[in-house]
């Protein structure tokens, strides 16, 4: 199969890392590439300029030592700002900007922005345009993310498709759910297929890829381009690898060893604490220490201790006894833990 560009430049496979508020930042973004993923989409960045210059957008805008290409989600409902906003991301790094018209959160969809655009067609269609003007002139491609539409009754992606392809977009990512479900349900492949068939720029698919199977299946339903894992990716990073791996060959990876799950998830609190630092570090990082070890033997009493902890150094060591004694009682993590899907919503926001 030839290699996938997006705009002109290349990507290294077609297994994306989807963008998560409060997941994606650049250590987990570093991990997954470096596990098998070709692409990883920031976490969302703000168009409003006063929020610019804060901590939180600063940090969600590092992109220090990471890998190719360097891609940024960007979200508001202003087209001037969303335009000056690609081009904040692209003087600092950026090589890709991806609009986010996906979004089903209410602090976000109560101002109109992510999947509440697709009720205001001309807005999402002038926002788009607004965008890919502004990064044309810096040979910068804009890609964008969205839904099935905002309810059941109004699935507006095809025709939206249509016209995000026609003022210039170079990529659609589409997941395979309305805005009123947010996450529940099943998500549906058809709408992503008659995306994929309305248009000729690639078409991602998104939503429940939770397995090598159900990856293979995503893609014989829809003709997609390319894949989007988010919450299965959450303390399963390696599922890129695994993925590629049955979709290339037809055969299961064995699960990965306790060894190498602890050097991972040990590199990845270092990353984490020297982004963050120490007070917001120790903190942030119980999520992804909670998602790694919830299916294991004795991962929630870990849980519950790492919540009490307010010292990274504690953290770490309290990470490592954990993996060192779980070693001794296996070579490999469970098979059942390994395949286990991340139900919770926190982080989805693209």
């Amino acid at each position: 199969m030839p290699a996938l560009h997006i705009g002109h430049i290349p990507l290294a496979n077609r297994l994306f890392v989807a963008p998560m508020a409060g997941v994606t930042d650049r250590p987990f973004r570093q991990l997954c590439k470096q596990l098998g993923a070709g692409y990883a989409v920031s976490e969302m960045v703000t168009s409003r300029k006063d929020l610019w210059a804060s901590l939180k957008t600063s940090r969600r805008a590092n992109h220090e030592g990471e890998s190719g290409p360097i891609a940024v989600q960007i979200a508001g409902t202003d087209a001037a700002m969303m335009a000056e906003a690609a081009l904040y991301n692209v003087d600092r790094g950026a090589e890709i900007i991806d609009i986010n018209m996906g979004c089903p959160a209410k602090k976000v969809c109560n101002k109109w922005a992510g999947s509440a655009l697709m009720q205001n067609e001309a807005l999402a269609v002038q926002i788009a345009e607004a965008v890919v003007a502004a990064c044309a002139p810096r040979n910068v491609p804009v890609t964008l993310k969205m839904r099935t539409g905002w309810c059941q009754q109004h699935k507006n992606a095809v025709p939206l498709a249509r016209r995000f392809e026609a003022v210039g977009i170079q990529m659609l990512t589409v997941h395979g759910r309305t805005r009123e479900q947010g996450y529940k349900g099943e998500a549906e492949y058809d709408t992503i297929a008659a995306v994929k068939a309305a248009v000729r720029v690639p078409v991602v698919a998104n939503g429940d890829i939770t397995s090598p199977e159900k990856a293979r299946a995503v893609l014989a339903a829809t003709g997609a381009d390319a894949l989007m894992v988010g919450r299965a990716a959450q303390g399963r990073p390696w599922i890129f690898r695994e993925i590629g791996h049955y979709l290339a060959t037809g055969e299961h990876l064995a699960p990965p060893l306790v060894a190498e799950v602890q050097r991972l998830l040990l590199d990845h609190l270092q990353d984490h604490y020297q982004l963050y630092g120490e007070a917001t570090g120790v903190r942030s990082a119980r999520k992804h220490i909670a998602w790694y070890v919830r299916a294991l033997p004795g991962g929630e009493t870990l849980r519950q201790h790492i919540n009490t902890i307010e010292d990274c150094a504690a953290q770490w060591q309290a990470v490592q006894a954990y993996f060192a004694a779980l070693g001794q009682r296996m070579d490999r993590l469970p098979a059942t833990a390994a395949a286990t899907l991340h139900e919770e919503q926190e982080g989805f926001c693209a």
